[in-house]
């Protein structure tokens, strides 16, 4: 049997493996709420079922209105409260038992997001689906967590923009997000999928909250990998420009010096990108 979890009226597919919930970023599951502790609970997902711990938290698990102890088993229908959130354990949709089923055997791997088109460019795969970073021996510990929030929050964040709801989205995606760049800026290893992903979630925020905070959040992603941003985070990112009135500029034109100074090692697709993320400073000059 396949599960899902019902939260803040969006449903979160759940694969196989285990999701700590709590209001540490580096949670699976990161819930900005006072009552929720660091580390608070954790979600135990296997072939015959769902259970829950509490991570001795210091307001405790509620299934169904009674406070657990250890480890308990969920049924569907099962309603988990921690802190103030409630969360609602469901059976999967056939849809989503369907794509489960089509994944390699013996392989713990990350869904593909429902709503999410996969970047294009330097990064682009043609495989449908998105790598499997616990394959990687040398991948950090920390950013497969990261990797695994995206997927399990990416399409409740997509249906939150297309809903309008800003806040709500960035509000879920702002802990992996913060995650990432920190990891980023203390050097450690990161997946060319994740920070696609994370810029490209990024750059959606920065046009739908008008912050450019978050366009600013995407150069210095890429600022450090030295290459280009993928087509689709520099078309997201134009339309981002228009919107927000605080770019930091001088971030902006060191990241293209530091490409310009790479550009002959470039092929012609890395090079349209520069004379596209040119235009890009010429359009922030001007705001």
């Amino acid at each position: 049997m396949r599960f899902r979890l019902r939260y803040l009226h969006h449903d979160l597919e759940l694969s196989e493996g285990q999701f700590a919930v709590g209001r540490s970023a580096a949670c699976q599951l990161s819930l900005d709420d006072p009552l929720v502790s660091r580390r608070h609970a954790l979600l135990t997902v296997s072939p015959d079922g769902v259970t829950v711990e509490d991570l001795q938290s210091r307001n405790g698990v509620v299934v169904n209105g009674e406070r657990i102890t250890g480890r308990v088993a969920l049924n569907p229908g099962d309603r988990i409260v921690i802190g103030s959130q409630e969360l609602t354990l469901l059976e999967a949709r056939e849809s989503a038992r369907r794509q489960t089923a089509s994944h390699e055997m013996g392989k713990r791997t990350l869904p593909k997001f429902p709503a999410a088109p996969e970047l294009m460019g330097a990064a682009e795969r043609s495989s449908s689906n998105p790598p499997d970073l616990t394959g990687e021996s040398d991948a950090e510990p920390s950013m497969v967590r990261r990797a695994d929030a995206f997927n399990l929050l990416g399409s409740v964040a997509e249906k939150a923009l297309a809903m309008g709801r800003a806040d709500e989205a960035e509000r879920l995606l702002a802990s992996p997000l913060a995650d990432v760049v920190e990891a980023s800026r203390a050097g450690k290893r990161l997946s060319p999928w994740l920070v696609d992903m994370a810029a490209k979630f990024a750059a959606k925020l920065a046009t739908a909250t008008a912050k450019g905070a978050w366009a600013d959040y995407v150069i210095e992603l890429y600022d450090a990998q030295v290459r280009p941003c993928p087509a689709q985070v520099v078309d997201e990112l134009y339309g981002a420009f228009r919107r927000v009135n605080a770019i930091d500029l001088a971030r902006l034109r060191s990241y293209l010096g530091r490409l310009r100074e790479k550009q002959a090692t470039f092929g012609p697709a890395e090079k349209f990108l520069l004379q596209r993320l040119e235009g890009l400073e010429r359009l922030a000059a001007l705001r």
